[in-house]
């Protein structure tokens, strides 16, 4: 599935967010910013999986892949469902993978200068 959306301006119907809008906003980018759990949510995108093939996928600790786990679930950017004794982390909708396909195409595949300009 491709998912990708470019938004150069926010919908208008958003109206202007209030102070603890952006610091929920920050929040969830801070979550983000640390690369292991960055790594976590990616492999999450892939294929949903539980936390013992997460962290084979992502080379980490399986305690600390369930302690990014855990944070990433707060954060609403995944969702855990049982199947019989595990959980199964998937990402909580299609806004996550976009964002995420937006940051990461940006950093791999920066913008040229007539990109930018929108020509």
């Amino acid at each position: 599935m491709k998912a990708h959306v470019v938004t150069k301006t926010l919908p208008s119907d958003l109206g202007p967010l209030t102070d603890a809008q952006l610091a929920e906003i920050a929040e969830l980018l801070r979550l983000l910013g640390e690369p292991s759990r960055l790594r976590v949510l990616l492999a999450c995108l892939a294929e949903p999986a539980p936390v013992g093939e997460i962290a084979a996928r992502v080379e980490l600790p399986r305690g600390l892949v369930s302690h990014h786990l855990r944070m990433l679930r707060a954060g609403r950017f995944l969702r855990a469902t049982r199947h019989g004794k595990q959980m199964i982390y998937a990402s909580v909708d299609d806004r996550v993978r976009c964002i995420l396909v937006d940051l990461v195409a940006h950093v791999v595949k920066p913008p040229t200068d007539d990109q930018e300009e929108g020509t």
